[in-house]
C-alpha cells in the first residue's frame, strides 16, 4: 500500500529526499564559488599568523621542531573570538586555548595507550560532539570544535610514552598563552576598538537599508543590539556616549522605516563608519550630540549564559548529530582501509557545523574543493623537500591567508588549511606527498556522510536550501 501524502513519514521521507537532491543541484555548488565581502578581517588575521610565527620560531630555536606543530595548534586560540570586546574575549580566547591543551592531552593519552583505532575513532567522535556543544552553548566562535579535533589526532599519532604526552600538552600550553597574549595585545594601545567597529558595522547594515530595504530591517536591528552589548562591555572612555548617541541615530533611521531618511543619512554613516575604522588613536571618534545616551547595563557574563544554553535544544541536537556523522564517517574510512581515518570524522564535523541544511551542504561542498587543491598544494611543497625555516614561512603565510578569507569563502580558506595542516604534520612526523591522496579520499568520505546525516535529521522547518534556484 503506497503511503499517503499526508501521511508524516511520507512528508518526512520528501523532504530528506529534496534536502538530498539539492546537494546535487547546480544551485549549491554554484553558490558555494561565491565570495563574500568580509569586515574588518585584516588586523586579526595579522594578528593569529603573529601568533602562529612566534611558537614556530621559539620551537625552532630550541630545537623542539617536533613539538613546534603543537605549539602551533595552541597559537590557534587567537583566532577565537574575533571583534569580541577585550573583556570578553579575554575569558573566551583563554578557554578556547584550555580546549586545545585539553584535547591534545585525551588524543596523546589514547596514542601512548595504543588503544585500537576503533575505539579512538569512538573516543574522539564523542570528543567531537562535546566540543560542539561546548563552544556552541559559550558562543565561543573561532575554528571552532575541528580545531580541537585537529590536535586530538595529530597528538594520538605522535604520543607513544607518558613523556611524549607531558611534551605535547607543554607545547600545547605555551602556544595557548602566547595566543592569548597577541589577541588580547591590542587592547593595550588601542581598548576600545572592537566598540568602534561595532558602531561601524551598525552604521552600515543601516545604510543597507536604502538598497535592500526591508529584508535588510532584522539585520540593521541586530546590528544595533550588537553594538550596544559591545559598547556596554568595552573599556569607558570619553567618547562612550558618543558611541551610543549614534546606534541611538541609526536606530532612529531604522524606525523611521522612511528610504528617504535612510537616503538623507547615508552620506553622514558613510563618513562616520568610515572614522570609526581607523584605529590611529589622534583620530578622535565623530562627535554627536550625546545628551540623551544613557550608559547600558553590562550583559550577562559569557559563562552564565552558557551554562543556561547547555540545554538549548537546538544546540544539543547539533552535537548529537556532530557525534553520529563523526563515528560513521570515522568507521567507515577505516573499514575502507584508509590510513588517517581521523580525517574522515574531521570531514563529516566540518559539514555539520552549518547553520542551516542549505548551509552544510555549502560547507561540505567548500570543504571537498578546497581539500582537494590544498592537498595538491601541500603534495607539491612536500615534494619539494623544504628545510624548516622556509616551512614556518609558508605555514604562516598560509594561516594568515586562511583567517583573511575565512569569512568570505571557506572553499578558499580550506585550500590553505588544508596545506597547512599537512605541513604542521610533517613537522612532527616524516610524511611524503602521497599522504595528500588519502587527505582527500578521508575528505569524501566524511563530506558525503555529513550531508547524509544532516538530511536524514532535517528539521521539518527547515527549508532555507528551497529559496535556491535550480
Amino acid at each position: 500500500m503506497l503511503a499517503s501524502p499526508t501521511d508524516p513519514t511520507y512528508r518526512r521521507l520528501r523532504h530528506t529526499g529534496g534536502a538530498l537532491a539539492h546537494s546535487l543541484s547546480a544551485a549549491a555548488w554554484r553558490d558555494s564559488l561565491d565570495v563574500r565581502r568580509a569586515d574588518a578581517v585584516v588586523a586579526p588575521s595579522l594578528r593569529v599568523g603573529l601568533a602562529v610565527l612566534l611558537v614556530l620560531v621559539g620551537g625552532g630555536l630550541f630545537d623542539q621542531v617536533q613539538l613546534a606543530g603543537f605549539a602551533a595548534l595552541g597559537a590557534l586560540s587567537s583566532a577565537f573570538g574575533r571583534h569580541e570586546p577585550y573583556r570578553r574575549l579575554a575569558g573566551k580566547a583563554a578557554c578556547a586555548g584550555a580546549g586545545v591543551v585539553a584535547y591534545v592531552a585525551l588524543g596523546a593519552a589514547t596514542g601512548a595507550t595504543g588503544i585500537p583505532m576503533w575505539i579512538q575513532t569512538a573516543m574522539l567522535a564523542a570528543a567531537a560532539g562535546i566540543a560542539f556543544w561546548l563552544l556552541a552553548a559559550f558562543r565561543i566562535i573561532g575554528p571552532g570544535a575541528l580545531i580541537l579535533i585537529f590536535a586530538a589526532a595529530g597528538a594520538a599519532g605522535f604520543a607513544d610514552t607518558a613523556a611524549d604526552i607531558g611534551a605535547a600538552v607543554t607545547a600545547a600550553a605555551i602556544g595557548a598563552t602566547v595566543g592569548w597574549a597577541v589577541a588580547m595585545a591590542p587592547a593595550l594601545y588601542h581598548p576600545h576598538g572592537p566598540a568602534r567597529v561595532a558602531v561601524a558595522r551598525a552604521l552600515a547594515a543601516v545604510s543597507a537599508l536604502e538598497t535592500d530595504g526591508e529584508e535588510a530591517v532584522a539585520p540593521a536591528r541586530a546590528a544595533i543590539a550588537r553594538g550596544r552589548e559591545v559598547v556596554a562591555l568595552g573599556a569607558r572612555h570619553p567618547h562612550t556616549h558618543e558611541l551610543l548617541a549614534l546606534l541611538d541615530a541609526a536606530e532612529a533611521v531604522v524606525d523611521t522605516g522612511s528610504h528617504d531618511t535612510v537616503r538623507a543619512r547615508r552620506d553622514d554613516f558613510a563618513r562616520l563608519e568610515s572614522e570609526l575604522r581607523k584605529i590611529r588613536r589622534d583620530i578622535a571618534i565623530p562627535r554627536v550630540d550625546a545628551a540623551d545616551s544613557r550608559l547600558p547595563e553590562r550583559p550577562e557574563s559569557f559563562l552564565r549564559t552558557g551554562v543556561r544554553d547547555l540545554r538549548d535544544r537546538a544546540i544539543v541536537v547539533g552535537a548529537g548529530r556532530v557525534v553520529a556523522g563523526a563515528l560513521l564517517a570515522g568507521w567507515i574510512a577505516l573499514a575502507a582501509g584508509l590510513q588517517h581515518p581521523l580525517w574522515a570524522t574531521m570531514g563529516a564535523m566540518a559539514a555539520l557545523q552549518g547553520a542551516n541544511y542549505g548551509h552544510t551542504v555549502q560547507r561540505a561542498i567548500q570543504r571537498l574543493i578546497g581539500n582537494v587543491a590544498g592537498a595538491l598544494l601541500a603534495a607539491a611543497l612536500l615534494a619539494a623537500a623544504l628545510g624548516y625555516w622556509p616551512l614556518v614561512v609558508v605555514i604562516v603565510v598560509l594561516q594568515t591567508t586562511a583567517e583573511l578569507y575565512v569569512t568570505r569563502n571557506y572553499a578558499l580558506a580550506s585550500i590553505a588549511v588544508t596545506a597547512m595542516s599537512l605541513l604542521l604534520t610533517g613537522l612532527g612526523e616524516p610524511i611524503g606527498p602521497d599522504i595528500a591522496i588519502s587527505r582527500v579520499g578521508d575528505t569524501l568520505i566524511g563530506v558525503v556522510v555529513g550531508v547524509i546525516v544532516a538530511a536524514l535529521t532535517i528539521a521539518r522547518g527547515d527549508r532555507h536550501h528551497l529559496l535556491a534556484r535550480p
